[in-house]
């Protein structure tokens, strides 16, 4: 969708959107000619500014028939703006209306890119494999200009574009079938990303064997699709700061569940069990595109998980690239198992002093949170504060649960140094424990877990359902409150 920033449309709008306040319709100035009228109508139809609140009406402007759009911004914090903004969309987006303005109405530079930031969160969809779609279910709207020419207002804007299209990205990964978005072809996508400044790395089959990744490579061997090691580097401190901050995601691009394989109602929502990978590799595209002062680097293992005569079994013993051996006994627990070579490389390789993964790990998270919050382990206060502050800020939730080592007994093996899954209970948990075993001494680390997150059965504020981003604006807003001057 295109956005621009002018004093007038270049040509004639098919509609032109207000926000406004709560309770705040009367001191409301629209600039028509109309005005009282749409005041009485709003009035009466009982809109009154609460968030999300949207009012539509037709006016004459001239010998212009002109549709014109309310839409509440309830108190005015930043995810009520966000929520104005995508309110609009949701309302335009398939209505036959291609070009729509947004008036400024009061609203100062902060909150008016918040809404904008809003309206494009909420005007990404993936419509391609739909090709007998009703001509009234296709997206119009195509065009929004801005009828502001504040310069600063341009500037917030331009970075939040950025992370909207880090969110874009994310979205891409997580929505696209596994016949399309594999391990190799999860690579390919990425690419993009080395005209923004983004170093990539690519580890194969063969490198990964050498370095005796033996976890990771024992959820792949089922799969004919090979594995792939993915980091990405972005420093826009040009050197200054040595030591990167690390993000790790998991990117089980399909899951069966392999030998221990998944019922198959719903098997198909696991294309999206590379939502941490996919938050990973947008959170990088955000940071590029802002041009973020700060050094970062994303790192996604990505598997497939299927369940073929050569598959790892139940019982099988592998060895981590750590030299930490693990007893395998449910195959379905794979995303850990990628995770902790994913993990130690990248502590061998980049020697961070942070590093935050990002998993869709356990249904256990989904059965304490919901859809609501994503989990969040960590073994240092400090950074589980920052981490459930840029959440809170973002409207990317977490919340924190524990780590103790009177957990660790579930998952300790008669016969390898652990098992990959603890008993019934505290299953989010023990997982967690199972990764923390993998991080050196020194380092500050966190594991979300966001199994619940990544996919929503129904529209919210800022996404359609389906994919929903989630992580890449957490990640952006963490390292713009603790990593950037």
């Amino acid at each position: 969708m295109k956005f621009t920033f002018a004093a007038s449309p270049a040509s004639t709008p098919d509609a032109i959107a207000f926000a406004i306040p709560k309770d705040g319709l009367e001191n409301s100035a629209l600039g028509l000619e109309q005005e009282g009228l749409v005041r009485k109508a709003a009035k009466a139809a009982r809109f009154e500014g609460k968030t999300g609140q949207t009012f539509q009406t037709f006016i004459t402007e001239g010998d212009a028939v002109v549709q014109v759009i309310l839409t509440g911004t309830g108190k005015g914090n930043r995810k009520d703006n966000e929520a104005a903004g995508g309110a609009v969309v949701a309302k335009l987006i398939a209505s036959g209306v291609k070009h729509l303005a947004i008036h400024p109405s009061g609203l100062d530079q902060e909150r008016l890119a918040r809404l904008l930031f809003g309206a494009k969160l909420r005007s990404w969809r993936i419509d391609k494999y739909r090709t007998t779609m009703p001509e009234n279910a296709k997206q119009t709207l195509t065009e929004i200009t801005v009828l502001d020419t504040d310069m600063e207002s341009a500037k917030i804007w331009q970075d939040l574009s950025a992370v909207a299209d880090g969110v874009a990205l994310t979205r891409e990964l997580v929505s696209e079938p596994a016949n399309i978005i594999y391990p190799e072809s999860f690579v390919e996508r990425c690419q993009e990303l080395q005209s923004m400044g983004v170093e990539i790395t690519i580890l194969g089959q063969e490198e990964m064997e050498q370095l005796g990744m033996g976890a990771l490579l024992g959820v792949s061997q089922g799969s004919v699709r090979p594995p792939r090691m993915l980091a990405m580097r972005w420093d826009g401190t040009n050197g200054a700061q040595k030591k990167p901050l690390a993000l790790v995601g998991k990117g089980v691009t399909f899951d069966t569940g392999g030998i221990s394989l998944k019922p198959p109602g719903g098997m198909e929502d696991m294309k999206w069990d590379m939502g941490g990978a996919g938050a990973v590799a947008g959170t990088m595209k955000a940071l590029a595109g802002r041009k973020a002062n700060a050094h970062v680097v994303g790192v996604c293992g990505l598997v497939e998980n299927m369940p073929d005569g050569n598959a790892q079994r139940p019982g099988d013993v592998v060895t981590s690239m750590s030299g930490q051996t693990i007893e395998v006994i449910n195959t379905d627990a794979e995303g850990r198992l990628v995770l902790c070579d994913a993990l130690h490389w990248t502590q061998e390789t980049f020697e961070p002093e942070m590093v935050v993964n990002l998993a869709t790990l356990t249904g256990a998270i989904i059965v304490s949170l919901g859809n609501e919050h994503a989990g969040c382990f960590c073994n240092d206060d400090g950074l589980s504060d920052t981490l459930l502050a840029a959440g809170t800020t973002s409207g990317d939730p977490l919340w924190r649960f524990p780590l103790t080592a009177a957990y660790d007994k579930q998952i300790n093996s008669p016969i390898a140094d652990m098992k990959n899954v603890g008993g019934k209970g505290a299953g989010s948990i023990t997982a967690a424990q199972f990764l923390q075993r993998f991080i050196q001494d020194g380092v500050k680390w966190a594991h979300l877990d966001i199994a619940g997150m990544v996919w929503a059965d129904k529209p919210g504020p800022v996404w359609d359902k389906g994919a929903t981003g989630f992580g890449v604006r957490l990640l952006d807003q963490f390292v713009a409150d603790n990593f950037e001057q």
